[in-house]
């Protein structure tokens, strides 16, 4: 049994695009799909990217991703790194590949002197609570997340 964790190569555009459809589904949220092939690999294979991606391998075969981006914490004075996204495909859960992934972007935080690892994770999704609780992750429920988009941007920017 091998897993291999590695990044995202420019030919895989359309594999992480359906790691993203993929994840939509579970997520129930197909409906809130923009992204294209051609954004992706705008996003993770220009010149100088500002996201990243690894992709899980089982026996050779891709089974997961985790689409990540460095952060910046003003209080610590440091770096730190967003987990995006994070899936495995239902056929290779239990065997290691998200906490793999996971421990892939912890090492790099470590490596690389950054100073935390973050990501967000729907109320509903028992499974993936239980998983991140299994990791040590704590949840920061004094905060609230905000969004902007659409039209209420488009405001805003006017406005200013």
């Amino acid at each position: 049994m091998t897993l291999l964790i590695r990044p995202a190569r420019p030919d895989e555009a359309g594999l992480v695009l359906a790691f993203i459809r993929e994840l939509a589904e579970y997520e129930r949220l197909p409906h809130e799909i923009e992204a294209t092939e051609a954004h992706v690999a705008a996003s993770l294979f220009c010149e100088q990217p500002r996201v990243f991606c690894d992709i899980a391998e089982w026996e050779g075969e891709p089974v997961g991703f985790a689409v990540w981006f460095y952060t910046y914490s003003t209080f610590r004075g440091r770096h730190g790194v967003w987990l995006e996204d994070l899936y495995v495909r239902e056929a290779a859960r239990g065997k290691g590949v998200g906490k793999a992934l996971m421990a892939g972007l912890a090492r790099r935080c470590l490596d690389e002197g950054l100073v935390r690892l973050a990501w967000w994770v729907l109320n509903w999704n028992e499974p993936s609570r239980a998983f991140y609780r299994s990791l040590g992750a704590r949840a920061q429920d004094e905060w609230t997340v905000k969004r902007l988009e659409g039209e209420a941007l488009a405001r805003l920017a006017e406005a200013g």
